[in-house]
């Protein structure tokens, strides 16, 4: 039975079809964010409703991916006695601060550029697990990955007049300190990972993050004082979004090599940007214009080039948004 669910899950059209999967459910959190946020009419100022709805949305994704990783072990997951300091570290990286910052920086930007931003955290990881943590080399090929991500990062913010001024710190500066708390998390991850369930450790970290935010949101007067049936069908789909992507994610990758799997992440932005594109139009959202393609284009040819290497030299980016 066994031997016949691995070959089930390492057949290609599996692969592609439940890692684009994965891909399309992180895209579409970009504009569903910020229909969230219209449907639960939060202000871009309301910083508190914003990590309010955050909190709540992830508070729910942990119990969701717990819950679905029961069913498939057939057994309740529950932490070791010593994981959970673990649990702490990393909700305090992967959901804390790394979704405060993404929160209110997407209420502050389009979400076409905070698709495109948050496409260069399989760079810094890389840079982090290879400078920082000394989990691999940093090769001439990452090294040319990175520079072409970055260079499609900087596109995206020019104008005819050169740099887009209109950017700003509380915008795409806290989506760039969204993508550095998720490489650094991406790399606590891998190294947790290797004497803990990887679901166990996504679901309570989400839990205990998720927690934390609804806290800090009610300190800061944050509300959601407006809820509507589509208000909350957005939120439970923003949470399912966290719960199956990552429990989906985490099933390829048992079966079948990080490689082989990790390489699809590079699809994230793509979904990003045309979902923003499409679902956004109302909004003043950008257009899917030639700057913004040539943007995409670049980064995901140097996620594409850092992810062409030997399964040996990679890190597990196996977490996403």
């Amino acid at each position: 039975m066994n031997d016949t669910k691995e070959l089930f899950m390492q057949k290609t059209a599996v692969v592609w079809i439940g890692a684009m999967l994965c891909c399309a459910l992180w895209g579409s959190a970009f504009p569903c964010i910020k229909i969230g946020y219209r449907l639960f009419c939060i202000t871009t100022g309301d910083v508190g409703s914003q990590i309010l709805f955050a909190g709540s949305r992830f508070t729910l994704a942990g119990i969701l991916t717990i819950a679905i990783g029961s069913i498939l072990n057939k057994k309740m997951l529950v932490p070791k006695r010593g994981s959970w300091l673990k649990i702490l570290k990393l909700s305090m990286l992967q959901t804390v601060l790394q979704y405060i910052f993404f929160y209110i920086g997407l209420s502050n930007t389009t979400g076409v550029k905070a698709s495109i931003i948050e496409g260069v955290n399989v760079f810094l990881a890389i840079l982090i697990a290879s400078l920082i943590f000394k989990q691999e080399k940093l090769t001439k090929v990452k090294s040319m990955g990175c520079i072409i991500g970055f260079i499609g990062v900087i596109l995206v913010n020019l104008t005819k007049e050169g740099m887009d001024m209109s950017m700003k710190f509380s915008g795409e500066g806290f989506i760039l300190l969204s993508t550095v708390a998720y490489a650094f998390s991406s790399v606590t991850l891998k190294h947790f990972s290797k004497d803990e369930n990887p679901v166990v450790l996504s679901g309570y970290q989400f839990a205990l993050g998720g927690i934390i935010m609804i806290v800090l949101g009610l300190m800061m007067n944050g509300r959601l004082d407006v809820i509507t049936a589509p208000g909350i069908v957005m939120l439970l789909y923003l949470s399912v979004v966290s719960a199956v992507a990552y429990s989906l994610w985490g099933i390829l990758l048992k079966y079948n090599q990080v490689s082989r799997v990790a390489v699809f992440g590079f699809m994230n932005p793509v979904f990003g940007v045309v979902l923003s594109a499409l679902l956004l139009t109302t909004e003043n959202e950008e257009a899917l214009g030639l700057k913004s393609v040539i943007s995409l284009i670049l980064v995901c040819a140097g996620i594409y080039i850092v992810n062409c290497q030997k399964p040996s030299d990679k890190i597990d980016n196996s977490a996403a948004l």
